[in-house]
């Protein structure tokens, strides 16, 4: 049964939904600025703001939605149980021309859902008739005062701006919007060691072969999940990664271990079509499965660190670099755009550190 309620979690009002995987409900809420999954909860959490309370207050959920601490709400649900035409006409619009441009589904679905909060923040206005004030008074009264983060903040300002520019041909001042500078924050690294252990501790074949994939040609989740059998040219030994983010195609090299590590996998299980199936062996391995091989991994192993799948990728990067491995290499290896964007490994490598002598050692 599809469920919400509103919950404190981890000090945050969210509104937690719970539906079966892949129904239409479940679609949603992956689209919605701000989800996560919570392994504790077993199911998706949203902010709890306007948007999403409009967005999920409908059918059979919207009494379990209601608590008594959202009396605010419940004016909102006579009034508004549905998205505006208006705005549902709007969001379509952009939808319609970022499709026609070939933008990825994530970064329309991410603009749409950005440009719907912000219509439905100012719903009794006329979308004709929004100014740069009301993107201000958004950014302080809203954003700010809910204390959303800066990466929803700049989703919110380009969304808008492509929307006003592309479809109502009206330019908003965007430009005296303070955009928030992005915060540079270091890649978690594991130590070669750490990640032996991890990927050790695991004793079922696809799961080793899947978290050890990753590591070794440095995957994104995604990449791994979308991975086909005939991406895998064992004769060049190297993998072929198909409209990665960016849309962009690239090899990494594929080496001996993991080949044969495969073809052990591939005795086992005989996957068709997708290199890593589900238990239908028809769909793709589920992104959710995957990342709860690696929190029973962690168990296993005795690894007290929050370690997500992207560590392996950062860990693969870094210990390339330790090696010796030239950084436009890495770069091409990981798909990025910019050395710029590699180079942060630089911070994170630990190999030229140790070789600096601390003067106290000296004393």
């Amino acid at each position: 049964m599809e469920t919400a309620k509103v919950l404190q979690h981890k000090n945050e009002s969210r509104i937690v939904i719970y539906c079966s995987s892949n129904s239409p409900l479940e679609n949603q809420v992956k689209n919605t600025i701000g989800r996560k999954w919570s392994a504790t909860l077993r199911a998706w959490h949203v902010p709890n703001n306007e948007a999403n309370t409009i967005a999920f207050l409908k059918k059979d959920f919207v009494a379990p939605l209601i608590n008594k601490e959202n009396d605010t709400t419940k004016t909102e649900i006579k009034t508004e149980k549905e998205t505006p035409l208006k705005i549902s006409f709007a969001v379509n619009e952009l939808r319609r021309w970022m499709k026609s441009t070939r933008y990825s589904d994530n970064t329309i679905e991410t603009y749409c859902d950005a440009l719907k909060q912000f219509l439905v923040y100012h719903k009794t206005i006329e979308i004709s008739e929004i100014t740069n004030q009301h993107l201000i008074n958004f950014n302080n009264d809203y954003i700010l005062k809910n204390k959303l983060s800066a990466s929803y903040q700049n989703q919110i300002i380009n969304a808008i701006k492509l929307y006003f520019i592309r479809i109502e041909n009206k330019k908003l001042s965007i430009e005296n919007i303070f955009r928030p500078k992005r915060e540079k924050k270091l890649p978690n690294v594991l130590s070669k060691q750490e990640v032996k252990t991890i990927l050790e501790s695991l004793g079922n074949i696809k799961h080793k072969a899947m978290l050890s994939l990753i590591y070794s040609c440095g995957l994104r989740r995604s990449e791994l999940l979308n991975l086909k059998l005939t991406d895998i040219d064992s004769k060049r030994n190297i993998i072929i990664i198909r409209k990665a983010k960016g849309k962009k195609d690239r090899i990494v090299p594929l080496s001996i271990k993991i080949l044969e590590l495969l073809r052990t996998y591939f005795l086992a299980y005989k996957p068709k079509t997708w290199l890593f199936e589900g238990q239908d062996n028809i769909s793709q391995y589920d992104e959710r499965s995957i990342a709860n091989v690696l929190k029973q991994a962690l168990l296993k192993s005795k690894i007290n660190k929050p370690v997500s799948l992207h560590w392996l990728r950062h860990s693969y990067a870094t210990h390339l670099l330790e090696a010796g491995t030239d950084i436009r290499y890495i770069q091409e290896l990981l798909g990025h755009n910019s050395t710029k964007t590699t180079e942060i490994y630089t911070h994170v490598s630990s190999k030229q550190l140790q070789k600096i002598v601390s003067p106290f050692d000296t004393l």
